[in-house]
Formats: structure tokens, C-alpha cells, sequence
């Protein structure tokens, strides 16, 4: 059976982004993000996909739209979360990541949440869904503190979802 795991950074508030795009840069979460979703499925929005240059590489991208004809290179299509679901297939670790509307759909299937908690507030239009902690076991927590890469400190944290 599968492990959906929800990756994702988000600020104090759950703040993921504003028009399109990620407010803040931060290095070492993108290698983090490399190094858990490589090899695997990632499931995302529409929007979310159009916003990379290309699809990131050695991964199978699965793009969930409400629009019957989309069709995009580097593109597996699905219309509901289920069907994307079935299409990661054998992957024993298919991630969601984003964007806001994706995670609200996928928090109730989802079995792990990789969350970069940003150490700021910022002006956001799209969020990370709220979670109850009682539901979820806190396995790791590794602080990262702010640098001259990094305007921000930051948290990984890993739940796994109390069964």
C-alpha cells in the first residue's frame, strides 16, 4: 500500500505562496525537496505545474485539472485526486505537492506531511491546509536557522499520521 506524503513550506500562518510563486528562496529546502521526491510520483495542480520552467527531472508528474482536453509534455493528466492516486501506481511514495486546493483535497489521504515551517508571516493567496495534531505523530524536527542563503529560519518537520 502506498504512503502519500504531503511535501510542502509554509510559512507561520500556512502561507504557500502569492500569484504563482513561492515568497521566499530558500536553498536548502529545494535540495530537500529534491532528495525526498526524486524517483517518485508527484501529484499536482494545474497551476502549480505551469509554473516551472520544465518538469523537474527524474520524477513522473502527475497534473490533476479540471479541464477535459488538457495536455502538456512531461504531463500524466488526471482529473480527480483518486485517479491520480491510481495513476502513481506502484510507487510506494507518491508526494503531493501543492498547490492549496490540491493539499485540502489530499490532507484526508494523506499518510505523511513533510513540511518546511518558514519562521515568518507573509502576504499570501494560497495556503496549506490546517491540520490537527492530535492526528499526527511529530517524527523529526531539524531547526535551520537563518544565513546568508536563507532571509529565514526554518523548521523540517515530519508527521506521520496517528493510525
Amino acid at each position: 500500500m502506498a504512503k502519500v506524503t504531503m511535501i510542502a513550506a509554509a510559512g507561520e500562518n500556512n502561507e504557500l505562496g502569492k500569484d504563482q510563486d513561492l515568497v521566499w528562496h530558500l536553498p536548502d529546502d529545494f535540495k530537500r525537496f529534491k532528495q525526498l521526491t526524486t524517483g517518485h510520483h508527484i501529484i499536482m495542480g494545474r497551476k502549480t505545474f505551469e509554473t516551472f520552467p520544465k518538469p523537474l527531472p527524474n520524477r513522473t508528474h502527475i497534473v490533476i485539472t479540471r479541464q477535459k482536453d488538457y495536455k502538456k509534455d512531461g504531463a500524466v493528466v488526471a482529473h480527480s485526486l483518486k485517479e491520480a492516486l491510481e495513476l502513481a501506481g506502484d510507487d510506494p511514495q507518491p508526494f503531493i505537492i501543492g498547490g492549496g486546493e490540491i493539499y485540502k483535497m489530499a490532507l484526508p489521504s494523506a499518510d505523511k506531511i513533510e513540511l518546511t515551517r518558514v519562521h515568518g508571516t507573509f502576504e499570501a493567496d494560497a495556503y496549506f491546509p490546517e491540520f490537527n495534531e492530535k492526528n499526527w505523530k511529530l517524527l523529526e524536527s531539524e531547526y535551520h536557522p537563518q544565513d546568508q542563503k536563507h532571509a529565514y529560519s526554518f523548521t523540517y518537520l515530519t508527521y506521520e499520521r496517528v493510525k
